[in-house]
């Protein structure tokens, strides 16, 4: 027993990437992205059973993740995708990953740390198609970056990206949009550069339109059994990894009037038990679950009443009760016949799926279910 836990199935983030090479174009690279600790799950037992699942490639965000994962997968191409500062390009090119780059000034402080490293670095030139953020809309700046990095030395022109904004909307038009500009970008592009990669395609594309997996998909939540469309996982042959599991530490009975938790956010309407569960915000467990979530004990669901605290959250369990102190308590995650995805707490709190496995906090261990 376990004050919290995050219980992560390899076997399922394997058989996961396995499931969206099947949906690939012929051709076309799986790259797992890790960053972010795998999007809660653990990046380094996530990296190895996507790797087993057929990924060939993966992907980070920032330099400290660079670092971890280049280390442990040497063999792997491995991409940055995010912005980096001058000394984290040194940490990065270290640990041999490839680099995105979008304007002159930063593919200049590349090719010089690129130098004195001694080695050309691989780059990754982003378009901005519509996403908004890094990347040129322009294609002629564009072209003329990629001439810049193809005339140093220093550099290797190894990719071309774009990313989707809203692949996860079904009925937005601008996704068609931001297909087309890049396509006409990539066949400009191969023109002139044809040992390129082009990747555009998120785990939502990647069901979505074909026409967007041109020779890589980046492939973040689906890896980890998380719907992209935020519905049911299964809908599309996905198997959740994750499941957060406590236990209960109290079974207290609640006169009529009792209040539970922080600011008295609920008091019992009539007599009741109130078992307590030894995990909070601290642990990931968002305070808008605050009367507001159901936490499963024996198989059955038990409404979580009363303020989410730090270190605790308290469940109503009726007039009459079978619970006992010890027995397990499953926020997210299988347990008899019921379970609760991750898309069920990201819907009560507005939110997606994925920000619910981030935010499980780096004090509940992670361990192989």
């Amino acid at each position: 027993m376990e004050r919290a836990v995050a219980r992560i199935d390899f076997d399922a983030i394997r058989a996961n990437c396995i499931r969206l090479k099947s949906e690939l174009s012929e051709g076309t690279e799986l790259c797992a992205v890790v960053k972010a600790d795998g999007y809660g799950h653990g990046a380094d037992g996530a990296a190895s059973a996507a790797l087993a699942g057929g990924a060939s490639r993966l992907a980070v965000a920032t330099a400290g993740e660079a670092e971890q994962i280049g280390r442990r997968y040497q063999h792997i191409p491995l991409l940055t995708l995010g912005a980096l500062t001058a000394a984290e390009v040194d940490i990065v090119l270290s640990a041999g990953s490839e680099v995105s780059v979008w304007r002159e000034g930063f593919r200049a402080v590349l090719a010089d740390r690129a130098r004195a490293q001694g080695r050309p670095a691989k780059v990754h030139l982003k378009f901005d198609s519509g996403m908004g953020r890094l990347g040129t809309t322009d294609e002629a700046e564009f072209l003329a970056l990629a001439r810049a990095c193809d005339a140093d030395p220093s550099l290797e022109p190894a990719g071309i990206w774009t990313h989707l904004a809203t692949a996860d909307e079904l009925d937005s038009g601008f996704f068609d949009e931001q297909l087309d500009r890049f396509e006409a970008l990539v066949a400009t592009v191969k023109a002139e550069f044809p040992g390129v990669l082009a990747h555009a395609a998120n785990s939502a594309a990647v069901y979505r339109d074909r026409r967007s997996h041109f020779d890589m998909a980046r492939c973040g939540v689906a890896i980890y059994g998380l719907d992209p469309f935020q519905g049911d996982p299964s809908e599309h042959g996905l198997a959740p990894a994750l499941s957060l599991r406590s236990y209960v530490a109290d079974v207290k009975r609640f006169p009529a009037g009792a209040s539970a938790g922080y600011g008295q956010q609920w008091m019992a309407p009539a007599d009741t038990w109130v078992g307590v569960v030894p995990l909070g915000y601290g642990d990931g467990v968002r305070r808008g679950l605050s009367n507001n979530a159901e936490i499963l004990v024996r198989g059955r669901r038990q409404p979580l009443v009363g303020t989410v605290s730090m270190d605790n959250v308290t469940i109503d369990l009726g007039p009459d009760t079978d619970v006992e102190p010890g027995d397990e308590a499953v926020l997210i995650g299988p347990q008899g016949e019921d379970a609760i995805f991750a898309e069920e707490v990201a819907a009560r709190l507005d939110t997606i799926n994925y920000e619910v496995t981030c935010a499980i906090s780096a004090r509940v261990p992670r361990r192989p279910a």
